[in-house]
């Protein structure tokens, strides 16, 4: 109750102060027209010169907002390389395997890729999950994807890369803007937005629902009474205000609220989870400029497992309350025209434990109550510098955190309250550091080459460290000892840029995650979360964008030679590739717009070969999938919007266990309209 009073008043503070600063600077201009016009953004500082030194692209609105499924996943896996732990989108995977990764750095269903919004981690602070229904692409100008290029000062977590989300402003949106689709499993998908001058500044709301029945996740020979479909009802509110508090300095506060519920294999075996997230944002562009950032977030995850053999609930992960609070601070000196310093510090805890009853698949009755958790923190002091000379730029950066790992618990109890087991774990912190840097030439005909080394680390989630799971029959126990991951790196890549909506880009990187934390199989039926000596990921990445006249193509592709190295338990999986990781994947996207406000589209997507297990013993075939986006205008303010989905129906395997399979999205059709006005 303490912390839903802090989110209330966080945000209503924000937004009070918003439309105070707002109102102030309307009358400051309206008072004194000579005064310069003030423009807010709702953006954070502009990103630095050397950032296209490390591997970056960027997803344009236009792309987001015409994905085929209407996912922000759909939209993400553009860039060849991204990846969830299963091929499941939003709609039919557990949200606890919903980690994001980038370069084949996976093995476990944690994020190693960092996730932002508007600044802002968006990782549940329990499990390390990415909400990803409750990111809506129509509230996204564009997403900044940087792979490798280490922690600096985006914070620890960037282990993979990271991935930047900017929220769409006054300039990209209509007053209003609507759209409802329905596909032919009767199942639906609407939203809205309202956004208005705010004084100076500008505010937004909006929302989004989503509902269906879903699909058969169980092949038909396989299913059985109890079987269910995918069934999927989830929603998302988000409040956003931007305000000027002089010509060079703007407020930007956001909240959101979302809950999303699924139900996956079995009848009953439903999971779910929720949050309250806000933010309050200060952004200076002046001589001094600087970038000051708070956030708090609630968060909540349930899940009921359901036995395989005899379909009635045998686990109930009933609560999972999580908090995360944090913030950052960056500044950036006047140093010269051709020189960027950035000075700065972020903090993020987490604090979480997990709730669940174990049930006997015969009786019924309570087997065992459990409850673990503890908390993570780390405090990170970072510093970079960006040098131009000419046709050079030089970066360099360094990273200080201070980690600490302390409170953690287990405790077991039997159905009467009698207690059997209780761990209290000893307290861990200390000191790591990080670094990188690169160098970017602008050589002529528009070419550039790019060479970059960094290193990153990640902490274990409080999932990973106190949280045993089943997926029956497999049992993997958590593991408290669990050590940082370490990431050490370096690529080189070329790109050119021929003409104005034309480039070529290609990466040759080689990236190690040292202690990586995965599933190791230590018995029949048993795994365990340890740290293996290493993931060594080497690959080649990339990517094309073409326009040409109304034609406009996208197109990504990567190879990853991503081996584990282990030894003791581990040695079994020794040069084998990591669980769910492929080693081609790939994606071409081609737009035509005949005439105005038309809009044709078709999506290839390939992913390779992967496997289930650590062992390699489970297989999850290759498989290509082809999707299309269409928009009819009806009038200048409405069109029709024809969406489809694996229109050649592919089987999409996304887990097997022992020849215990899980489909993916069969070829589904949308219809609906979109407006804006």
């Amino acid at each position: 109750m303490a912390y839903k009073s802090y989110f209330t008043l966080l945000t209503g503070f924000a937004f009070a102060s918003l439309q105070a600063s707002a109102a102030a600077a309307q009358t400051a201009a309206a008072e004194d027209p000579e005064k310069p016009i003030i423009v807010v953004t709702g953006m954070g500082l502009d990103a630095p010169p050397a950032e296209t030194a490390y591997d970056t692209q960027i997803i344009g609105r236009e792309q987001l907002v015409t994905a085929p499924s209407g996912r922000i996943e759909d939209a993400l896996s553009s860039i060849a390389g991204f990846q969830q732990f299963r091929r499941s989108d939003s709609r039919s995977a557990n949200p606890s395997a919903q980690g994001a990764t980038l370069r084949s750095l996976g093995g476990n269903a944690t994020s190693r890729a960092l996730v932002l919004l508007d600044g802002v981690p968006m990782a549940d602070p329990f499990f390390g999950f990415i909400p990803f229904s409750a990111i809506a692409p129509e509230r996204l100008a564009s997403v900044r994807v940087t792979r490798g290029g280490g922690s600096g000062p985006f914070g620890a977590g960037a282990l993979a890369g990271a991935i930047e989300m900017l929220s769409a402003g006054a300039a990209d949106l209509d007053n209003f803007e609507g759209q409802f689709l329905v596909n032919n499993r009767g199942e639906s998908e609407a939203s809205a937005s309202l956004t208005s001058d705010l004084g100076a500044g500008f505010g937004t709301i909006s929302g989004r629902w989503d509902r269906g029945q879903g699909f058969w996740t169980t092949p038909l020979a396989d299913r059985v009474p109890a079987s269910a479909r995918a069934s999927f009802d989830s929603y998302s509110f988000q409040a956003r205000g931007v305000a000027p508090l002089s010509d060079t300095i703007e407020l930007q506060a956001r909240g959101l609220i979302f809950r999303d519920q699924r139900t996956l294999r079995f009848k009953g075996a439903d999971s779910g989870m929720e949050g309250q997230d806000a933010s309050v944002r200060l952004v200076g562009r002046g001589r001094w400029q600087f970038d000051v950032l708070g956030y708090i977030q609630a968060r909540n995850f349930t899940n009921v497992v359901v036995n395989s053999t005899r379909y009635v609930p045998v686990l109930d992960q009933r609560n999972t309350p999580a908090t995360g609070l944090g913030g950052k601070i960056e500044l950036r000196p006047p140093t010269g025209d051709n020189n960027v310093m950035r000075l700065g510090g972020d903090f993020r805890k987490s604090d979480g434990q997990l709730f669940e009853t174990a049930l006997s698949a015969f009786s019924g009755a309570v087997t065992a109550q459990r409850n673990a958790g503890g908390t993570n923190a780390d405090l990170g002091l970072f510093a970079e510098n960006d040098l131009t000379l000419g046709a050079l730029t030089l970066t360099a950066g360094v990273r200080l955190d201070r980690y600490a790992i302390r409170d953690g618990f287990y405790i077991e109890r039997n159905n009467s309250g009698a207690l059997v087991s209780e761990n209290r774990f000893s307290d861990r912190s200390g000191w790591d550091a990080s670094f990188r840097g690169g160098a970017l030439v602008h050589l002529g005909g528009a070419v550039n080459l790019r060479a970059a080394a960094y290193s990153g680390l990640r902490l274990p989630t409080l999932n990973e460290l106190y949280r045993p799971f089943v997926v029956f029959p497999v049992v993997t126990r958590a593991n408290a000892d669990l050590r940082n991951e370490h990431l050490e790196g370096y690529e080189a890549g070329v790109d050119f840029s021929p003409a104005d909506g034309t480039r070529f880009s290609l990466t040759a990187f080689d990236n190690r995650v040292k202690n990586a934390i995965a599933n190791v199989t230590i018995a029949a039926n048993l795994r365990q979360r340890q740290n293996i000596d290493a993931i060594h990921a080497r690959g080649i990445e990339a990517s094309a964008t073409v326009e040409v006249g109304r034609f406009r193509f996208v197109g990504s592709a990567a190879y990853t030679d991503a081996r584990a190295q282990g030894s003791g338990f581990a040695a079994a999986l020794d040069g084998k590739r990591p669980a769910q990781t492929p080693e081609w994947s790939g994606s071409a996207v081609l737009a035509y717009r005949p005439a105005n406000g038309w809009l044709l589209s078709a999506t290839l997507r390939y992913v390779g070969v992967q496997f289930e297990d650590d062992l390699e013993t489970d297989v999850l075939p290759s498989v290509t999938t082809i999707d299309a986006y269409v928009q009819l205008p009806i009038s200048r303010k409405i069109a029709l919007v024809l969406r489809g989905e694996n229109l050649t129906d592919a089987a999409i395997i996304t887990r097997n266990q022992a020849g215990s399979v899980d489909l993916g999205t069969p070829r589904t059709f949308w219809a609906g309209v979109k407006l804006g006005i």
